[in-house]
């Protein structure tokens, strides 16, 4: 049972990482959580001088991960940390995530979840086995209004879903900048890092994980196009993506890093019988909602009109701008309480329970492979392959 707030450890995430920030800033939100140990780069002096700048205990501020799991699993029960955050690298994922889990650790892991689709059905079957939590950080999946949207498709409020159409085109790649001592840009088009795919790894998923969360389906089928668009570069920083799902429908997704003057322009339009919506990462408290036969709606966060799991979601009074670190505070928060129930013996909310798993990872990896099959055959369509 937790006494007090619930304890973290960080694996990653330290000095000049901009995710490690995020995920710091997130976690400590509603005071739920604590970050309590560190092992906050893979290099051990970095590490060090990381954690003291966050102020960490110097005996739980750890050289390696291996020094953290393996010395807090040795601490009283009352004191260890109840679940780590792994904010590395793709390639640094698998390891800690299934050291943590064998130790009796719950899981943060930033996505996608692994380097490679059998690490991640590795990592989810160890999940299903120790009965412990494992959390995947899909950001856009915690705003309030795409929650909204999602309940909208699942009451039938549009009818059967025909068409999913979402885009991420960003700018930030338009040159080489791998090549210029931009870290960000370095690990993120190098395959040894990154894995099989650039721009489809680092926010395609993203993309498809909007896609399959708000509609309620599978991908089943696709048809990738993908581009290596600056000269040298070794991974994708392109692509497009024709997609069939499950229940017959089709759709479109599109993510890029070199579309120049972009910046996150996530962007997603579901269309069923009756109607459709859209929404903008950009725009996040609005829902543009559109029917068939009546006027558009605009649906707004933190109005009384809200799904019980948007409203659970929201933080402020309509009007007030929420974004990125709220919605990535909302699944840290989710995570929590569900982790409370499960050292509590009690049984977590769905609203709780709305958070990215592991099951979300494999189908994060299986797009990410799925997709670089296609994009290197002649082939028209791939079933997606798992």
């Amino acid at each position: 049972m937790a006494s007090g707030k619930i304890r973290m450890g960080m694996i990653g995430g330290g000095k000049n990482a901009f995710i490690g920030a995020v995920h710091r800033i997130a976690a400590n939100i509603d005071g739920l959580i604590e970050l309590s140990c560190g092992a906050l780069s893979s290099n051990p002096e970095t590490a060090k001088a990381s954690g003291r700048d966050l102020f960490l205990p110097e005996s739980r501020n750890y050289g390696s991960y291996k020094e953290m799991i393996e010395s807090e699993a040795r601490l009283p029960e009352d004191q260890r940390m109840h679940f780590v955050s792994i904010v590395t690298p793709n390639f640094a994922h698998f390891e800690p995530a299934m050291m943590a889990l064998e130790h009796g650790f719950h899981v943060v892991i930033d996505k996608p979840i692994t380097l490679s689709l059998e690490e991640a059905k590795k990592l989810e079957a160890k999940v299903q086995e120790t009965g412990l939590l494992l959390c995947l950080t899909h950001t856009y999946s915690g705003y309030p209004m795409v929650k909204q949207a999602r309940q909208m498709v699942k009451e039938g409020k549009f009818g059967k879903i025909r068409k999913v159409c979402v885009e991420y085109p960003q700018g930030w790649l338009s040159l080489p900048s791998e090549k210029e001592g931009n870290q960000q840009a370095a690990w993120r088009t190098d395959p040894a890092k990154s894995g099989k795919a650039g721009c489809m790894g680092d926010i395609g998923t993203h993309a498809a994980q909007l896609a399959e969360y708000i509609s309620g389906l599978e991908i089943t089928q696709l048809c990738a196009d993908l581009n290596r668009v600056v000269e040298d570069r070794l991974l994708d920083d392109d692509g497009n993506i024709l997609l069939k799902f499950n229940n017959g429908a089709n759709g479109l997704l599109m993510a890029s890093q070199i579309a120049a003057g972009e910046e996150n322009a996530l962007f997603i339009r579901v269309y069923g019988e009756k109607g459709g919506l859209e929404w903008h990462q950009e725009e996040p408290n609005t829902l543009q909602v559109k029917w068939l036969d009546a006027p558009s709606q605009r649906y707004r966060a933190g109005q009384g009109y809200l799904s019980s799991f948007a409203k659970h979601n929201c933080r402020t009074p309509a009007g007030h701008p929420e974004g990125y670190l709220e919605a990535f505070a909302n699944i840290y928060r989710n995570f929590a309480l569900t982790l409370n129930c499960h050292l509590n013996g009690t049984e977590p909310s769905a609203e709780m329970l709305d958070f990215p798993g592991a099951a979300e990872g494999v189908r994060g990896m299986a797009f990410i492979e799925n997709a670089v099959a296609s994009g290197q055959s002649d082939q028209k369509w791939f079933d997606f392959k798992i």
